[in-house]
């Protein structure tokens, strides 16, 4: 068996004396996608910025293609330049129109030629549906499409893996589809991901494994149609009852 791409290894994070992360261990294979559920506050969102490095850990040990990116003199820069983070709220400058959103880490942080990065930007608006708007202003744009320019800049860095915390529970329910499309293009083109979401939909359809998060740990882990048709546990039932009944 080949080695994982990303693997967590006993991963623990403290907030003073509040424990939120207490020894998550978790393995992604290239290419894979696998989605983190959960109720809120049980360590989804603070996991996946401690893979990105936006969080430093307690302790225990994450490697990405075998490279351990917690250990002393991990280059931060470098780990954020593999790894893609899109969030629940946009974060786009509001100044800058879409194309230049998108083009402004390449031209900053890899040093492209201005014409070069903003070639590539419009590939990228075009790959996610937005061609007809790259001079546009985020003000100007619905929550769907802002979030689609968010992807975008994320992929403009050509990253190795991708994570996406909630990337649809600030948007009205209407916008949610257009952004899961655009999801869904990345992983059947290969794209390892790792997402936080409560679309359930989308983890039935698109994840090779789910991993139930309950107070700081991986309760139950599996595939999608194990964890969230037949969950073997009693917390994960529970979860899925409460999440599942509003859409009966």
């Amino acid at each position: 068996m080949s080695e994982p791409f990303l693997r967590l290894s006993e991963v623990r994070k403290r907030f003073g004396r509040l424990e939120v992360l207490r020894g998550i261990s978790l393995e992604v294979a290239a290419g894979e996608v696998v989605v983190l559920i959960g109720p809120s506050g049980c360590g989804k969102s603070t996991l996946l910025r401690c893979v990105n490095l936006l969080e430093t850990v307690t302790s225990g040990r994450i490697e990405l293609a075998g490279e351990e990116l917690t250990g002393r003199g991990a280059d931060v820069n470098a780990v954020r330049r593999r790894i893609g983070m899109v969030f629940q709220r946009f974060n786009l400058f509001p100044h800058l129109t879409a194309l230049e959103n998108v083009s402004l880490a390449p031209r900053h942080v890899l040093g492209r030629p201005e014409g070069e990065a903003a070639e590539q930007a419009r590939q990228l608006l075009d790959r996610v549906g937005l061609a007809n708007k790259a001079d546009v202003h985020p003000g100007r744009l619905s929550g769907g499409q802002q979030q689609r320019v968010a992807i975008a800049r994320a992929l403009a860095m050509q990253p190795h893996l991708m994570l996406f915390d909630e990337p649809t529970s600030a948007l009205d329910p209407e916008l949610v589809g257009e952004v899961l499309e655009v999801m869904r293009d990345l992983a059947q083109e290969g794209m390892t991901m790792c997402v936080v979401t409560h679309e359930m939909g989308f983890a039935r359809e698109m994840a090779r494994r789910v991993a139930f998060l309950d107070g700081g740990l991986v309760v139950e882990e599996g595939p999608p149609e194990q964890v969230l048709e037949d969950p073997r546990e009693p917390r994960t039932r529970e979860f899925l009852q409460r999440v599942l009944r509003p859409q009966a």
